[in-house]
């Protein structure tokens, strides 16, 4: 569930089927008697022909025989249907009814617009902006959360060459942790200049890790170097040798994607 603002109205949308829902209880919450106009749209001949189209095309269990009854009935002066009698009689996914705390009608984003327009047109071009906000703003939270799913799968190549390799059978826990930390702070150290601890100790003030707060580019390059330097354990580099050559390769790699971000390339 997310929340947009639109002309001083918080609209809530949620995802159903992994489709995007937009309350429109929401979207009429400031209107003085704006449930009634929710019921109003519905019960006009156009905005049933509307929905019944989004039904048939999308709805596959869709009641086509029920929905041309009530189409045919459409703009009688004893014409009166409720969105709980749309939904009941036709089987309707475009619309749907939640009760609790965030309950409401909520419609399918097509449909949504569509009623904004009916609202207002101006209202509509803003619910369309904020909504084309929250979508670019989701791209963004997906493209650096994977990334970092990235950067912690080669994580699990990284350690297990570690083990393989470095650790002798022999060692204690504690004596386990403390190389992996170690080996930890070989990549931090050839791309970031400082181990995790000497970054704790300059940003007390901010949790997590520095690599929470690394960029895109940063996370791509570490994401290569953990690769990387599984194969040099694997070719038996020892841990200075492995640094000084992971180091050059973080240079070049940050100098090359700094370069297609320049040329806008790389978002």
């Amino acid at each position: 569930m997310k929340k947009i603002n639109v002309q001083d109205t918080e609209i809530t949308v949620i995802t159903v089927a992994e489709q995007d829902y937009i309350c429109l209880t929401d979207m009429v919450k400031s209107i003085e008697n704006g449930l009634a106009l929710i019921e109003k749209w519905l019960r006009n001949k156009n905005t049933i022909e509307f929905i019944g189209m989004w039904e048939e095309m999308y709805n596959p269990y869709f009641n086509s025989l029920e929905f041309g009854g009530i189409k045919n009935a459409a703009g009688l002066n004893r014409f009166v249907l409720s969105v709980k009698q749309w939904i009941e009689r036709t089987n309707s996914v475009g619309i749907i009814a939640k009760a609790g705390r965030y309950g409401g009608t909520y419609t399918h984003k097509d449909i949504a617009f569509e009623f904004a327009s009916w609202v207002s047109p101006q209202f509509k071009l803003y619910l369309l902006k904020e909504f084309q906000r929250l979508k670019e703003e989701e791209q963004k939270a997906l493209g650096w959360s994977a990334k970092r799913e990235l950067a912690k799968i080669n994580y699990h190549i990284h350690t297990s060459a570690i083990k393989r390799n470095l650790i002798p059978t022999e060692l204690s826990s504690q004596q386990i942790s403390f190389i992996y930390a170690d080996e930890a702070d070989v990549l931090n150290v050839a791309l970031f200049g400082v181990t995790a601890k000497q970054w704790r100790d300059r940003n007390p003030e901010k949790g997590g890790n520095m690599r929470d707060y690394a960029s895109i580019n940063e996370l791509i390059c570490l994401s290569n170097m953990e690769n990387l330097n599984a194969v040099f354990i694997n070719e038996g580099l020892s841990q200075k040798e492995r640094l000084i050559k992971l180091n050059h390769i973080a240079i070049q790699q940050m100098q090359i994607l700094l370069g297609v971000a320049n040329r806008k390339l790389l978002n």
